[in-house]
């Protein structure tokens, strides 16, 4: 069984930074590509940064340039840095596989950016 445990997240200025991680039970995790996903307020979850098990990135234009994601196969981690955070980065964000696994989702980490 899957299960994805998402942490890190909280209240933080414009401006501000946070890193966000995802620890994954199994082996599906080393053969799988990862990303981070994000619902914000009103919203669909959206697909913000992925990686592969060989480390190439893809990014939403939304967070170009500030957010970094990055994996630890030996930990089974998956990260995601959070820099020049505005407003509108304000979600709840999950980690799963790339396209999602409908069955492992996690109960995900609240992101709020508020002065």
């Amino acid at each position: 069984q899957v299960q994805l445990v998402e942490s890190g997240g909280g209240l933080v200025q414009p401006g501000g930074s946070l890193r966000l991680s995802c620890a994954a039970s199994g082996s599906f995790f080393t053969i799988n590509t990862m990303g981070w996903y994000r619902q914000c307020p009103g919203k669909q979850r959206e697909l913000v940064a992925s990686i592969t098990t060989g480390g190439h990135t893809r990014y939403a234009d939304s967070v170009k340039g500030r957010f970094t994601i990055s994996r630890d196969n030996a930990k089974n981690t998956v990260y995601l840095q959070m820099n020049s955070l505005k407003p509108e980065d304000t979600a709840v964000y999950y980690c799963n596989t790339a396209p999602s696994l409908s069955s492992a989702w996690g109960q995900g980490t609240q992101v709020t950016v508020s002065s």
